[in-house]
């Protein structure tokens, strides 16, 4: 960085602390009358080195995760609340319609004994559960990785499989397509049943959609969250009777209606068409 820009740095460094100290001082005169906005700092999506994510526009990426480096997503994909994904030494390539739910680890490496370059490759419409640990691993389309479970470098999960929760798989294990692996460390117990099967995909139908309502609900401005809290109070407590006596017919806003496609009756009835 130039003399220029060291300076520009620095004043620009300058000018966000001083706008910090202005709100605080302006919440404290304002007294117990102030509204705090909460305001994350946290970066989201962050490059390292010349290792920029590269993730489609109706990826929802919870507030509270971090994708970093070298980090494909495909579409319709989401990465859940305190979800770290780093692509630092290696990429991480995850497919469509994928989740991977709160509190999970995506890490890679660099390379393992044998020599092996080591990314993470993810498949489409996979379910990740939460506090998943996934390192140097593939996980092949439709498979489904419980909560908990630790897949260690060079792992391969097959499509239609499913690695069960709180499970530790070995290095450079393989598991086929249509079984069940558990344990610590984690062995073969069954195959998988049609119904789990059809589970698995349904997983990734549920939260493509809830994707999309957690993505609505923070984008919405301060105005309208606002509004929706007195919206809840107003029509949290009705006494049935009394309006009937008044004549009085008090109708749900829609703001307030869960959309259907995140239920699950209803989500089967989208997937069946």
């Amino acid at each position: 960085m130039g003399t220029l820009g060291r300076a520009i740095f620095t004043v620009g460094k300058w000018i966000r602390g001083t706008g910090q100290a202005m709100d605080r001082l302006g919440s404290t005169l304002q007294g117990g009358l102030r509204v705090e906005e909460q305001v994350s700092r946290h970066r989201t999506i962050m490059n390292i080195f010349e290792k920029e994510p590269r993730i489609h526009r109706d990826v929802f990426v919870a507030p509270s995760a971090a994708v970093i480096g070298d980090v494909e997503i495909g579409h319709g994909s989401s990465i859940w609340y305190g979800s770290i994904l780093r692509g630092d030494v290696n990429s991480i390539h995850i497919g469509s319609g994928t989740n991977i739910q709160d509190n999970s680890l995506v890490h890679v490496a660099k390379s393992n004994i044998s020599g092996k370059v080591l990314p993470t490759i993810i498949g489409s419409n996979v379910t990740v559960g939460h506090s998943a640990v996934l390192h140097a691993c593939t996980i092949e389309d439709e498979a489904f990785v419980g909560m908990g479970a630790t897949l260690l470098d060079g792992v391969v999960v097959e499509k239609h499989s499913m690695v069960g929760a709180g499970s530790l798989v070995k290095q450079n294990t393989r598991i086929p397509s249509g079984e069940v692996w558990v344990g610590n460390p984690a062995k073969f117990l069954r195959k998988l049943t049609e119904e789990e099967i059809a589970f698995i995909a349904q997983s990734a139908t549920n939260y493509i959609n809830l994707a999309q309502v957690h993505a609505a609900e923070n984008a919405k401005s301060f105005d309208e969250i606002e509004l929706e809290k007195m919206l809840r109070k107003k029509y949290a407590h009705k006494d049935e009777e009394y309006d009937s006596m008044l004549g009085v017919v008090r109708e749900i806003p829609p703001e307030l209606i869960l959309p259907d496609n995140i239920l699950p009756h209803n989500a089967q009835k989208a997937v069946a068409r």
